[in-house]
């Protein structure tokens, strides 16, 4: 049953240029993925250091008492911490072309990654009644929070607490904030091209199933009869290498479908919302997120 090994190596190279471009491009996904959540991350600390110092009483154009500027600034500041978890959770979502078998959708239930609506009922704590009806009623939660926010800091401008400039400024951090969404919505959307991915696994598949015939080529025929049994644990070497750099590359090229290579985005949303809740002096904080399980994720 052995083949001559030239053909199958032959195929063995073209099958590693093309793991290691779908490594790459998936790599590349995930990467990507961390650094609009990085942005996220700086831009939550200017918006919200802008929301505590630039509302004002500003030259006698109002005259709000400190509590009640503290309460305004307070009210931008949870809008925004709800923005950041809404978020996550659309993020969540599973996708029909992400990984969907029931070891995954174990695994999303054990850890709480998983999307459920009901998960929407903790942002009450960040929301006013009507804030939260507005955002539940719409497709794009996230997108209709920053909304509110807009029109929020429109009405803080006309009636004085904060200053036409500072004002633009915010609105500037608003616009960055929806770029950030839109970036994350891009990735989550569209899927790793199927060309790639779903041909690449025929290849792998293909190759560790010749892989055996031709190790039996290798060793066959030598001086020391025994030496043929080395077949075995090299095909099974070999093969476990190509198998695992394509499941590498199959479990990168989606950073957000709530498994244990994605973007922890639902740890840095927590890690935000202490950042800047600490910025306005509150105490009532949630606790940051610890690695979870033997291999120390973070989700």
């Amino acid at each position: 049953m052995s083949l001559p090994w030239q053909p199958i190596s032959l195929i063995g190279i073209a099958v590693a240029f093309y793991l290691g471009f779908k490594n790459n491009s998936s790599y590349e996904r995930l990467w990507e993925a961390r650094k609009i959540w990085g942005g996220i991350v700086n831009t939550s600390r200017s918006f919200t250091v802008m929301a505590r110092d630039f509302i004002v009483n500003e030259e006698g154009k109002s005259d709000f008492s400190e509590s009640e500027l503290q309460k305004k600034r307070k009210t931008l500041v949870h809008r925004h911490v709800a923005w950041v978890h809404a978020l996550s959770l659309e993020l969540r979502k599973v996708k029909s072309w992400e990984h969907n078998s029931a070891n995954d959708h174990a695994f999303r239930e054990n850890f709480g990654t998983n999307y459920d609506e009901k998960k929407f009922e903790k942002l009450k704590a960040y929301l006013s009644e009507e804030d939260y009806a507005y955002m539940m009623s719409k497709g794009n939660r996230p997108s209709h929070l920053l909304s509110i926010q807009s029109r929020e800091m429109m009405a803080l401008r006309q009636e004085g607490s904060l200053e036409h400039f500072r004002h633009l400024e915010m609105q500037g951090l608003l616009t960055e904030l929806y770029g950030l969404q839109g970036k994350s919505e891009r990735i989550k959307n569209f899927p790793f091209p199927r060309q790639y991915a779903t041909v690449n696994f025929f290849f792998t598949v293909l190759f560790v199933v010749l892989l055996p015939l031709g190790m039996l080529d290798v060793f066959a025929g030598r001086e020391i009869d025994w030496l043929i049994w080395l077949s075995i644990p090299f095909s099974v070497m070999g093969s476990w290498v190509f198998w695992t750099m394509e499941m590498i590359g199959d479990y990168s090229e989606n950073p957000f479908e709530g498994l244990y290579n994605d973007v922890p985005i639902s740890s840095m949303a927590t890690g935000i919302e202490i950042d800047i809740r600490q910025m306005l002096d509150e105490s009532d904080l949630p606790e940051a997120m610890k690695p979870e399980g033997v291999f120390k994720m973070l989700l």
